[in-house]
């Protein structure tokens, strides 16, 4: 009996240590807290310490590929990503029928973000230009962009956005709040930006691979766990 016991123990050893790590996706036009990004790599943040417990949860390692937005779309469409976390089903373009949705775990929230705490709705400005993120789509300002009431200023990340923001070259920009609350920790409490409306709210979610290779279902219960144990707002304490 020990030496069967042996056998399988080292069995079970050898499988696990066959499994490939999950790919897990990071686009990088994210800053912190939501990820930090270093010589290409995911190196902490919300999102990497989010990733990091869900695949230890399943017994396995992730791999977290850091890549621009629209080639992170073509990826999913093929396949080649098992997990994506922090996203909304109004943000995807694309249906992707072979993932599954998780529970939502967070809200995103975007702020019109000024240098003075002025009291404004995007509806009343005209003829301004405002910062955006490449590839993010603020549905509320979608109309005033195609109308020409307003421009969009794209840059490539949310904290370049909000650099320029801040050396003047844009009156407003359009940050989440968590990104902003980040980068106003950074600058002198004399200079801080300022969120002057919200322009959205959205619960996100992650979404998982429906294949054999993928284990789905752990995954999926692994994040119920998760939230239901706090260990999301723990992540998120850490980083507040």
């Amino acid at each position: 009996m020990p030496f069967l016991l042996i056998a399988l123990l080292l069995l079970t050893g050898t499988v696990m240590a066959e499994q490939r790590p999950l790919r897990f996706s990071i686009s990088d036009s994210w800053a912190m807290p939501m990820v930090r990004i270093e010589d290409g790599r995911a190196t902490g943040g919300i999102l990497y310490d989010l990733q990091t417990r869900l695949a230890q949860k399943v017994g396995r390692q992730a791999e977290q590929l850091v890549r621009p937005r629209k080639r992170v779309q073509q990826m999913l469409a093929r396949g080649e990503i098992d997990v994506r976390c922090y996203v909304n089903p109004d943000w995807l373009r694309e249906s992707h029928y072979q993932y599954i949705w998780s529970v939502p775990f967070m809200m995103h929230r975007d702020m019109l973000v000024a240098p003075t705490p002025t009291q404004v709705r995007p509806e009343q400005l005209h003829d301004e230009v405002i910062g955006t993120v490449l590839g993010f789509s603020y549905p509320r300002l979608e109309p005033l962009f195609a109308s020409g009431q307003l421009q969009r200023d794209d840059a490539r990340t949310q904290l370049l956005t909000l650099s320029k923001l801040s050396a003047g070259r844009n009156h407003y920009a359009v940050s989440n709040e968590l990104a902003l609350a980040w980068y106003n920790r950074q600058r002198p409490s004399s200079e801080p930006l300022y969120a002057v409306e919200q322009i959205s709210e959205d619960l996100v979610a992650c979404i998982v691979r429906d294949e054999p290779d993928v284990p789905t279902m752990a995954l999926l219960r692994a994040l119920v766990r998760m939230k239901q144990d706090g260990e999301f707002d723990a992540i998120l304490a850490r980083y507040r």
